[in-house]
């Protein structure tokens, strides 16, 4: 029997895990072909590849976000192999069982929850081992009538299967991202996440799991993330793991955490501030909102202050990049609600700010409510929301104009002293820079055109010209010094207008080399010879003492800036008259 596991990944740097721990369960008896793809791939393609495989059996895990796309692979797949068995399993079908077997007749079982064991057994039935009755946890038609069995014994986490020692794998580790689990389960019951549904957090083999960590890095693994809801939950499991961690990296490995830090002890933080190199871990941490009645109103429990308290703490140490979510669209949080929450979350300036919208993912107990709250939303994958009692569709649209430039101007870095400067000093508030140059952006057709480097920049100050109160030659020269920071060696491109003549180049370039202190004693000490100067530096007109400067509160002043670019390292820069 040719069994064959699949699924179709958001990108091709992911890995799943799921279909991982399928085929480690399955063996000895049963041994699994791994067959992975993206959503970008072609349907045809996918097929072609699965047809000259020649399974019987083809599983697939499932997703809200390539559920889409397999569903028409699996149309096709049965067009061409009539006879094979289609599997599916995953979060996206594991919940409304009956809407996917009747609607999408090609599915010939569901795999309901974990999989593991069910799997298995749906195999040795398949090889005429056990009657189906003995399958648990499966849902099919028997002559149009609907099937469901119950569900096994939750898995017993410290004895299975490791599923990262297969050779298949071997080329590809240092490639992809590769997920681990040390727990499933939440002990929470936010009521938009499927992590809600099932009660309790269970562990896996801490002993194993320290060794699937060692045999990633020794086979170069470089992105290491844990899928934990909330891997701080047991703060002395959290302390071994971050103390293993630390002993045993390899060098250039990063662990990612999905963390819930109003829970978070200070002297954890302190103890990764002293001890963690910088850059080893990252933390996401979801806030969601900070409005105390949607908290209610969705089971969350949260403490912003405490959260608050804990995002500072490690942002202070600057050791670990922190990724926090928001969530817009949650029960009574109108426009100015949400408004108040990203300005609540980004006063603590996360390296990442993640801004999503609700989606009503089938399963959860904030789906089953949405008439309650008003709800209208798409009844297809991703499920995310129109509208609801408190937020029109056109606020809606507003934040999404929001989200759109966060990620191009915040989370990208490309410029963070000139946005700061903006946020502080020429928009009442963040979100209202981010809403409005948003908004701005769309009007003038630039999402539908693309951008270079140097766009982002001109079409910033594009923008600011409508913004009453603006120094232009102040925010101008911060974008300058930005996009000259970002540089390693001398650009050959420059988006900026106002250029100096030949003559003042050659004059100012003279007075350098006449008085070294024009550009201070450290750029004296280099022995830069008089061609390496015109050839690695530049000299542009400049509205700002960077002698004076404080970030976000820059002092004015007439000159020009004077950058000298050295080999790949940061650049020098020095403001003079």
């Amino acid at each position: 029997m040719k069994i064959v596991l699949s699924t179709l990944n958001a990108k091709y740097i992911h890995t799943n895990l799921a279909i991982r721990y399928l085929k480690a369960a399955a063996l000895p008896e049963f041994d699994c072909e791994l067959a992975e793809y993206t959503i970008k791939d072609p349907a045809f393609n996918i097929v072609s590849d699965l047809y000259q495989k020649k399974p019987d059996v083809v599983g697939f895990s499932c997703y809200i976000w390539n559920i889409n796309e397999t569903i028409a692979v699996i149309r096709m797949l049965k067009t061409v192999l009539p006879n094979v068995k289609v599997v599916l399993g995953g979060p996206e079908v594991s919940y409304d069982v009956h809407d996917w077997i009747r609607k999408h007749t090609e599915i010939d079982y569901i795999i309901m929850g974990e999989g593991e064991v069910s799997f298995k057994e749906l195999l040795r039935y398949f090889n005429n081992d056990i009657p189906l009755e003995k399958v648990p946890s499966i849902c099919y038609l028997d002559e149009g009538k609907l099937k469901i069995h119950p569900q096994p014994p939750k898995v017993d986490l410290r004895e299975i299967a490791s599923p990262f020692r297969f050779e298949e794998d071997l080329p590809h580790i240092g490639k992809r991202i590769q997920y681990i689990e040390t727990s499933r389960g939440c002990p929470f019951s936010c009521q938009f996440c499927l992590s809600s549904i099932e009660v309790g957090v269970r562990y896996f083999n801490r002993e194993k799991i320290k060794e699937d960590i060692r045999y990633l890095m020794n086979n170069g693994a470089k992105t290491i993330k844990f899928v934990d809801r909330t891997f701080n939950i047991s703060r002395s499991y959290a302390m071994e793991m971050f103390q293993f961690l630390i002993d045993e990296h390899k060098p250039g490995v990063v662990f990612q955490f999905e963390i819930t830090a109003d829970i978070m002890r200070p002297e954890v933080i302190q103890f990764l501030n002293d001890n963690a190199p910088k850059g080893l871990f990252r933390f996401e941490i979801g806030v969601q909102s900070t409005n105390d009645l949607t908290n209610d109103l969705v089971k969350r429990r949260q403490n912003f202050e405490k959260l608050s308290r804990t995002v500072t703490m490690v942002k202070e140490g600057g050791k670990i990049d922190q990724h926090l979510d928001l969530i817009a669209g949650l029960p009574e949080e109108d426009y100015n609600s949400f408004r108040k929450t990203f300005n609540d979350v980004f006063a603590m300036r996360p390296e990442e700010l993640q801004l999503g919208f609700l989606k009503l993912l089938r399963g959860t107990g904030l789906r089953l409510e949405a008439e309650k709250y008003g709800y209208t939303y798409v009844d297809i994958s991703p499920y995310e929301i129109f509208s609801n009692n408190v937020l029109t569709f056109d606020d809606i649209v507003r934040i999404k104009h929001a989200e759109d430039v966060l990620e191009k101007y915040w989370n990208a870095h490309r410029m963070d002293h000139t946005i700061e400067y903006l946020v502080t000093n020429v928009f009442e508030t963040p979100f209202d820079f981010f809403q409005r140059f948003g908004t701005y952006w769309e009007t003038k057709g630039w999402s539908r055109i693309g951008h270079q480097l140097e766009d982002l920049f001109l079409r910033l100050l594009e923008f600011l010209q409508t913004v009453e109160h603006a120094d232009l030659e102040v925010i101008a020269s911060l974008m300058k010094y930005d996009y000259l920071l970002a540089q390693q060696f001398q650009p050959r491109k420059i988006w900026w207008k106002d250029r100096l003549a030949e003559k003042e180049v050659k004059e100012l370039y003279s007075r350098i080399k006449e008085d070294a202190t024009i550009v201070g004693q450290r750029f004296a000490n280099m022995e830069v010879n008089e061609r390496d100067l015109f050839k690695h530096s530049l000299i542009i007109p400049f509205h700002i003492n960077l002698e004076n400067y404080e970030f976000g509160v820059p002092q004015k002043q007439t000159g020009y800036l004077f950058t000298y670019f050295r080999n790949g390292q940061t650049p020098y820069f020095y403001t003079f008259n």
